[in-house]
C-alpha cells in the first residue's frame, strides 16, 4: 500500500534583498525566488530545516 506523504504549503511574504546571501539561496532552494510565490513541498526534515532558516520571510500552512 502506498502511504500518503505529508505536505506543507509555503508562501514567501517578505523580500530577501537586505538579508544575508545564504538566506536568499535558501529561498531559491525552496523554489521561492519571487515574492508572493507559493509552493507545496513534501514535509521532510530537510525542508523543515530550510524553513527554520528563513521563517521570518515565509508563511507556512500545514
Amino acid at each position: 500500500m502506498a502511504t500518503a506523504k505529508k505536505t506543507i504549503k509555503v508562501t514567501r511574504i517578505r523580500s530577501a534583498l537586505t538579508r544575508p546571501e545564504r538566506q536568499g539561496a535558501t529561498l531559491v532552494g525552496l523554489g521561492l525566488n519571487k515574492p508572493n510565490r507559493t509552493r507545496v513541498l513534501e514535509d521532510t526534515p530537510a525542508v523543515r530545516g530550510m524553513i527554520k532558516k528563513v521563517h521570518h520571510l515565509v508563511r507556512v500552512e500545514e
